[in-house]
């Protein structure tokens, strides 16, 4: 039960972006409400939590994160890079051993996100791509034709992708991300490894359900505090789920580390799943090993 002092891939740490309120621009079109439109915080989602102190870009960021990250005994980070990003671009080429790159895609640009994609993954060593249905403009939803080109494309290059399912935090329909529209690209695709990102709530046990059903379906922690890890979550990973599960945090868009590792003592994970949970279950989906 006890958490073993292992060291941690981190499916969600990302390096703190140069604007933290980027998002507002690039989400802009999809808002109605005045406070999303108008209110310039470090999260789309900002009125549901308090995000951590800014972390700035500085020369010596890169040294700051990893030492924070050699405190909290995380060996791997799994961050997000784009080729517009030089401070994060740096960070793959000079720590490979301790950052794992991972590019968001945008369906509604058709080849020109699978083109670099592929470049993310044969110049950078990308090992995951990353969509997110509802805050894509327009949105997609999980199992649009849009995103066919984009699946094919994992599996031809090896990597898994990211999807973030369930309602959004920030104020923008639901409907992309409805867990049961998973159950066909799994089917269409049985091939692509498809990890679960931001929870699936309110739809959690259907999708421990698709899990148990769908090899290739899997799922991470993002932005949840390990206290409020959803119960069907956790009693799937301590029983037929241990090779599904896998941690991750939300560091700098929602979680600090401090407040992660100072919950997840609690989780109650059965001895053998912790392995799995922290280390394991990323480094296979993941090919990190």
């Amino acid at each position: 039960m006890p958490m073993p002092n292992i060291p941690v891939i981190d499916c969600s740490l990302n390096i703190p972006p140069a604007d933290p309120t980027s998002w507002s621009v690039r989400m802009g079109p999809l808002f109605r409400d005045d406070d999303s439109r108008h209110v310039r915080t470090q999260h789309a989602a900002g009125y549901m939590f308090k995000s951590p102190p800014r972390m700035p870009r500085t020369d010596h960021m890169i040294d700051d994160l990893l030492a924070m990250m050699d405190r909290f005994n995380i060996a791997k980070a799994v961050t997000r890079v784009s080729f517009e990003d030089e401070v994060a671009v740096r960070a793959l080429r000079d720590h490979p051993d301790r950052f794992v790159g991972f590019m968001s895609v945008d369906p509604n640009l058709g080849m020109e996100t699978v083109r670099m994609l592929e470049r993310g993954v044969k110049e950078l060593g990308v090992k995951a791509a990353h969509l997110f249905p509802c805050g894509v403009v327009p949105q997609v939803p999980a199992n649009d034709k849009r995103v066919y080109p984009i699946y094919a494309k994992c599996i031809e290059l090896d990597i898994p992708i990211f999807v973030n399912m369930g309602v959004p935090g920030p104020r923008v329909p639901f409907a992309p991300q409805d867990v049961a529209l998973v159950d066909e690209v799994c089917w269409f695709f049985p091939e692509l490894r498809f990890i679960f990102k931001h929870g699936c709530e309110p739809w959690t046990e259907l999708a421990c359900k698709l899990m148990l059903k769908w090899p290739n379906l899997y799922y991470c922690t993002s932005a949840f505090a390990p206290k409020h890890y959803p119960k069907a979550v956790i009693d799937f990973a301590n029983t037929r789920g241990a090779d599904k599960v896998m941690y991750a945090g939300y560091f700098p868009d929602g979680l600090s580390l401090e407040r992660i590792f100072s919950e997840l003592p609690s989780v109650p994970f059965r001895d053998s799943v912790w392995p799995k949970f922290l280390h394991e279950n990323a480094s296979r989906v993941l090919k990190l090993d």
